[in-house]
């Protein structure tokens, strides 16, 4: 949980806040996520969701799509000793990462943002978080 706002280093380096490191000091998967922000998956819920995937046909052209972007961006890498991960090039162009970045917890993942993009996707979904309640439940 918790919203950080850390600096990429001159090495395409984040340092993880530290709320974070102790989970994923053992191993991290970083991989495309959707609305074009960045995940950052603690190794062995990547596996869970490598698995969820595996669960439905590759007769499932959505299946297929999902599972390609998700396995062909995927990072597989571990904190150094200051609690940095290198973020490779085309994750950070594919969410147009600069120094500055928003990082976020999200149940059993962490997002990483471009500030603009985040700025705009969470007024939109603030928006319709105030509606939820008058919707019947999901």
């Amino acid at each position: 949980m918790g919203t950080f706002t850390p600096k990429l280093d001159e090495k395409g380096r984040l340092f993880l806040p530290a709320k974070f490191r102790d989970r994923l000091a053992e191993g991290l998967v970083i991989t495309q996520g959707q609305e074009k922000c960045l995940v950052v998956w603690p190794e062995d819920v990547f596996m869970q969701e490598a698995a969820r995937a595996q669960g439905v046909p590759m007769t499932n052209r959505d299946a297929r799509d999902y599972a390609r972007v998700l396995f062909a961006s995927a990072e597989q890498t571990t904190p150094d000793k200051q609690g940095r991960v290198g973020i490779p090039l085309h994750l950070r162009a594919y969410a147009a990462l600069q120094r500055d970045v928003v990082v976020i917890g999200v149940m059993d993942r962490v997002e990483i943002w471009d500030p603009q993009r985040w700025a705009d996707y969470s007024s939109g979904a603030s928006e319709k978080f105030a509606d939820l309640d008058e919707r019947p439940p999901v």
